[in-house]
This record gives C-alpha cells, sequence and structure tokens, in this order.
C-alpha cells in the first residue's frame, strides 16, 4: 500500500490559515490595525474601495521595517513579539502569532512600503497567492504602508460569500470603532470611495466616547474608576434612564483589546436590577486592566474571548464598582426622611394635664327595633338564562377529535367561522383587561392577541407600501436632527429609499448628522430619533443583507414601534376595526415573527372545563 500522507505546500497552508483568520475584508482591517498599533503609530488612516473588496489600505507613521524584517514577516510563524513559549502568557501587544500577513498574501494581491527611522530609503515589496513577485529599494516616509488588493481573487468560492457593500463596510467601521475606543490617544482616519467616514483625533476616553456614538451621550455618561491590587476597572456606564431594548452600546476592553465576556457582562445587568425593565440593556464602556500573565487570549482565531484567571474575584468587583457609581451620582433611589405631608406628632409636655378619651353612648339604642331586612324579589332563573345556550352545541364532532392545528388549516377554519362572527350568545366584543379581544364564532369563544394583531395589519401595509414605494409623508414644521454612530450612518444609503417609502423624508446634513423633515402621515407625536434609532438597531443586530429581507425587518420594526400596546383601551369601533382588518390580511393567525395571534376555546372544551 503506498503512503497517503504528505505536507501541504505553503501556499495550501497559508489559504487554510487565512479561511481562519481573514474571513472578510473588515478581518484584514483589524489584523493591519491591530500591527500598526503594535508598531507604535500615534495616526493610522484606512483607505477602502469597494467595501474592501478592490483595495484595503492601511497606512500609518510606526516605527516601520528593515528590509529583512519586511521581507520576514510575509512568512508563516514569523513574529518579533514571541522568544519562547512562556511569552504566549505575558503578551502586551495586539496581533503575535505571525499568521496575519501570510493569510492575507495568500488569498490577495499585496504590496507593503516600508522604512525605519534611521534609514534613508524604505523597502517595497509585492506578493501575490503567496508568491514574491519583487523586492526593491524605494522612497517612503517613515512607518509602513500596506495596500491588499482584489481579495479572495484566487479563491473565487470565497469572494462569492461577501455580503453586498453596504454590509461590508459595516463590518470594517464596527472593527474600527472596537479599536478606536481601545486606543483614544492614537488619531484613526478612514475614507471610503474617496469620501471621508470618520475622522477621529487623538483625544480623551470620554471624547472618543461622544466622537464615535454621538454628542448627547456626554449627558449620559456615568464614571467608573476602581483600582485593586488584582484588577483596574476604569470606563463609563450610561444612566439607568437611557437602557434601551436594542442598539445599546456595549463594549469591553481587557489590556486594550476589545473582548466578549457574557460572565461580565452578567455582573452588570446585576448592578442594574431593579433600575431598568428586564428586557431593556444599559449602555456600558469597561476597560478592564489585569497582569497579562493572568490572562489567556489565544482561545479563538479573532481574539475576541479572553480566559481570566481570576474570574470570579472580578465579578465581584466589577459588579460592587457599578453600583457604587449608580449611588454616587444618585441613580439608585434612596430613602427620602421627608416629613412634608406627614402626620404632625405633638411634642409631649410634662405640664399639660392627661386626661381620658370621652365616648359618647345612646343607651336608648336597640337595634332590633329597627325595620327588618326586605330581601329583593325573587330571580326568574328561567327568563334569565333563556336564550344563554340558544346556539351552543353540546354535542361533540367526531371531526373535532382528529383536527388538525396547522397555521393553515388553522385559517381555514377560522374562514369557515367569519360569517357568524357575531351569535345571538355573545352579540358584542369585549376587550379583556385591555390586552385581549373576545369574541363569539360558530365553534366557540375567539381570544385575538389586540398588540399582535395590529403588528400584522401595520406591517403588512408598511410592507406594501415599500414594496410599491406609495407611503404618504407629512411635513414636519421644525425638522428633528439625528446624530448617528458610524456604523447607524453606514446603513442609511441602503435603506433610505425603503425609509422614503414609508413616509419619511431624510436628508444627510454630513458628519453622521441626518435632519427629519417629513414622519409617515400616520404616526402621531413621534419621537423620530429613537424610533430611527430602533430600526437601525434591529437591522444591525439581525445582520441581514438580502434587499427583500431588510424590508420586511424594516417594516416589521416600523410595525412594532407605531402597533397599540397593552394596557390601551378600546373603542366598539376601534376592536372592530382591528378584528376586520386582521381578518383580511392573507396571514391571520400568526405575526410576522412567528407568534401566535389568536386562538379558539371550543365549547367542548368549555363544557369539559364546567364539569
Amino acid at each position: 500500500m503506498s503512503d497517503i500522507i504528505h505536507l501541504l505546500p505553503d501556499s495550501i497552508a497559508n489559504q487554510i490559515a487565512a479561511g481562519e483568520v481573514i474571513q472578510r475584508p473588515a478581518s484584514v482591517v483589524k489584523e493591519l490595525v491591530e500591527n500598526a498599533i503594535d508598531a507604535k503609530a500615534t495616526h493610522i488612516q484606512i483607505v477602502i474601495k469597494d467595501a474592501g473588496r478592490t483595495i484595503i489600505q492601511v497606512i500609518d507613521n510606526g516605527k516601520g521595517m528593515s528590509e529583512t524584517d519586511a521581507r520576514m514577516a510575509f512568512e508563516r510563524h514569523a513574529t518579533s513579539k514571541i522568544q519562547e513559549a512562556s511569552d504566549l502568557f505575558a503578551l502586551t501587544t495586539m496581533g503575535f502569532r505571525g499568521e496575519a500577513l501570510p493569510s492575507i498574501s495568500a488569498i490577495a494581491q499585496v504590496e507593503i512600503k516600508t522604512r525605519t527611522s534611521d534609514r534613508e530609503v524604505g523597502t517595497l515589496i509585492k506578493i501575490a497567492g503567496s508568491r514574491v513577485e519583487s523586492q526593491e529599494p524605494t522612497s517612503a516616509p517613515e512607518g509602513t504602508s500596506i495596500t491588499v488588493k482584489n481579495l479572495f481573487f484566487n479563491v473565487p468560492a470565497r469572494r462569492k460569500f461577501l455580503k453586498r457593500n453596504e454590509t461590508e463596510r459595516r463590518n470594517i467601521l464596527v472593527e474600527i470603532e472596537r479599536v478606536a475606543l481601545a486606543h483614544p490617544d492614537i488619531e484613526f482616519k478612514l475614507i471610503d470611495d474617496g469620501v471621508t467616514l470618520l475622522q477621529l483625533p487623538a483625544t480623551g476616553l470620554r471624547q472618543r466616547i461622544t466622537q464615535l456614538i454621538g454628542k448627547k451621550i456626554d449627558q449620559q455618561l456615568l464614571e467608573i474608576n476602581i483600582d485593586t491590587t488584582l484588577v483596574k476597572i476604569f470606563g463609563y456606564i450610561t444612566k439607568p434612564e437611557f437602557a434601551r431594548k436594542r442598539g445599546s452600546n456595549q463594549f469591553f476592553f481587557a489590556n486594550g483589546r476589545y473582548m466578549r465576556h457574557p460572565y461580565f457582562h452578567k455582573a452588570i445587568t446585576v448592578a442594574f436590577e431593579n433600575l431598568i425593565q428586564p428586557t431593556e440593556r444599559p449602555n456600558y464602556f469597561i476597560y478592564i486592566q489585569v497582569d497579562p500573565d493572568t490572562i489567556d487570549v489565544n482561545i479563538h482565531p479573532t481574539k475576541t474571548e479572553i480566559k481570566f484567571e481570576n474570574e470570579q474575584a472580578i465579578w465581584q468587583i466589577l459588579m460592587v464598582s457599578i453600583k457604587e457609581s449608580l449611588g454616587k451620582f444618585n441613580a439608585v433611589p434612596s430613602i427620602d426622611f421627608d416629613t412634608e405631608g406627614s402626620i404632625p406628632i405633638p411634642v409631649f409636655d410634662k405640664e399639660r394635664q392627661i386626661r381620658s378619651p370621652q365616648v359618647n353612648v345612646d343607651p336608648n339604642y336597640n337595634p332590633f327595633k329597627q325595620r327588618a331586612y326586605t330581601p329583593p324579589p325573587r330571580m326568574n332563573w328561567e327568563e334569565l338564562y333563556k336564550d344563554f345556550e340558544k346556539d351552543v352545541d353540546i354535542a361533540a364532532d367526531d371531526e373535532d377529535e382528529n383536527r388538525e392545528t396547522s397555521p393553515l388549516n388553522f385559517t381555514k377554519k377560522l374562514e369557515s367561522n367569519l360569517p357568524e362572527m357575531h351569535s345571538d350568545a355573545f352579540p358584542d366584543y369585549y376587550q379583556y383587561k385591555q390586552k385581549y379581544i373576545f369574541t363569539s364564532v360558530k365553534s366557540g369563544l375567539m381570544i385575538i392577541d389586540q398588540r399582535r394583531a395590529h403588528i400584522r395589519i401595520l406591517f403588512d401595509k408598511y410592507l406594501e407600501s415599500i414594496v410599491q414605494k406609495k407611503g404618504i409623508s407629512q411635513r414636519v414644521l421644525f425638522p428633528e436632527m439625528i446624530e448617528l454612530s458610524a456604523s447607524e450612518a453606514a446603513i442609511i444609503p441602503s435603506i433610505k429609499e425603503d425609509l422614503e417609502s414609508l413616509g419619511f423624508e431624510i436628508s444627510n446634513l454630513g458628519n453622521n448628522t441626518y435632519a427629519i423633515q417629513g414622519v409617515p402621515s400616520e404616526i402621531e407625536n413621534p419621537d423620530v430619533a429613537r424610533l430611527i434609532k430602533t430600526m437601525l438597531a434591529n437591522i444591525i443586530e439581525t445582520g441581514l443583507d438580502v434587499k427583500s429581507e431588510i424590508q420586511e425587518k424594516l417594516a416589521l420594526s416600523f410595525a412594532r414601534s407605531v402597533a397599540i400596546n397593552y394596557g390601551k383601551p378600546l373603542s366598539v369601533e376601534e376592536i372592530t376595526d382591528i378584528v376586520n382588518r386582521l381578518f383580511a390580511c392573507p396571514t391571520p393567525n400568526f405575526t410576522p415573527d412567528g407568534k401566535k395571534i389568536l386562538t379558539v376555546l371550543d365549547d367542548e372544551d368549555m363544557d369539559r372545563k364546567l364539569k
């Protein structure tokens, strides 16, 4: 039998490594920017074209590389940051495994220009598909410029799975936001197709947060700062009243590296207990500094998951620090010792004569001499229940035992009930606890969730408006300004036409600021800024890319924002309108996201419960 195991060529091994490290253009941006940070750059410029498909260029003013180092940087496992195995557990740099540049050069055409401060001439190297095409001296400023062209040019299967430009651009912005928040002392600039999307001068942490998130957040921030022998924790949380159900800004950083950490996130939610609703999410920007020996950052290819040696102790310190911040800034309700409005308690006077309370009693009162109780006239129960069971069929239908409950058959069953929606036994609709609508149908009692029914109605209406572009807008007297983050603003061009189809009129004022000059005609006194931010958050969280899916998510998000809430009393006319419009929908029994809108409590169930 011949041998079948052999070593892979470096070009193929690099492509396999690239599959772990380089997933999309944003991965390239992340790796190159982290290398620039490790090179002690104070100014980093990112240039992209076609959302990174055609060109990704990262220019820094860092230390640069010598001719030999520039060539060695593209070899697998080549690194300047690890000398021995123990160095893996004492990392103070961002990139360290020596896989980024060889992985990128394996699936793209790469050009690097670099020069150190002690040399007058720099180095230019061109590589494509892991093969060095040329290396020559060149004039170059101090620092490094790396240009990545035609990403996945030799791996068409990977290139085919890239998302739309809007989605890939948004992913790039997310990566830059994370690294910019971790390093506010570095200046960042992002240029997309010749347009400057981000210009972030070096500044302090609080100012960097306002640069990225918006100026309004500055008034919401509460500072955290605690320093112990085990860990230093600093950063900001926002006041409880600014927590949101969607689109909250939640960032963890460990030793300058962005991370995800559900366990520490739980510490924050515990600190906010009883201050926000369970469905709401607080905003936070938390920075954790520990001894590099006590963490492991090499447990995930993207290095966004970090293992801590003292997780439980840090959890307690983090939770206490947040509670302290909330209490210091009076975010936690305090005990009120004000006496205003309380019952006055007189001061004891020793010289005042003490008297027993006087009770007046009528000695002639006799309760048995009062007029005897006269009961009301005897009720005629036959008359009272004469029509109660007029249309009730007690006999069970044999077919009901094998009844199918699929949405399609359930809809057919509802359609068969519609002609006799109002019977004599239950002539009117009834709103129960301002949440459900009760009405009689042929087979029993129908229960409708009023909010879900309204969402279904509005979703169909708004989706039709988007598809057919027939939304009606009403101009506002004073345009409302809305300031978006960079990742939120990146979505606007792809959904602007759909927003206008709903009835919004939006104009770009530059610097991620928009003016809302018109709103859909059917909404009254809306919080337009919050409404649009909620819709943008829904699209960001779901990561939708297909146009039809984005339109559906936009219509659903808008329907949820406008639909009636639980606790709203409805008139008979409003209830009738909701029911009639619901059963005019193609799918009246389920919401667009699959939640049940109605159910029928049939006669057999009621008879069984009353036995």
